[in-house]
């Protein structure tokens, strides 16, 4: 399945500063596996030492945050996009 992924501007130093990018996974984890392949370190940056979703990166599919659908697991069909998005923290 080929999907959109959306790179968040602190990102792009791993897609050599393109903010979209294609990438190919039935699975947001295919999906990052992929990203990771082709864009190598980006995976360190979205995904912890255990192999979960770090906790301050949101991640959509088609507008769904994926923590509250199948986390990893969650599907992306062909054509889906994606959007890796850093929290934002202050005061």
């Amino acid at each position: 399945m080929s999907v959109r992924v959306r790179i968040p501007t602190i990102l792009r130093t791993y897609t050599g500063g393109q903010s979209e990018v294609t990438a190919e996974g039935a699975t947001l984890a295919d999906v990052i596996a992929d990203l990771d392949q082709n864009h190598q370190g980006i995976g360190a940056r979205v995904l912890d030492e255990q192999g979960k979703l770090r906790r301050f990166v949101n991640v959509y599919v088609n507008d769904d945050d994926v923590r509250f659908a199948q986390g990893l697991e969650t599907p992306t069909p062909d054509g889906a996009s994606i959007s890796i998005i850093p929290a934002v923290a202050g005061g």
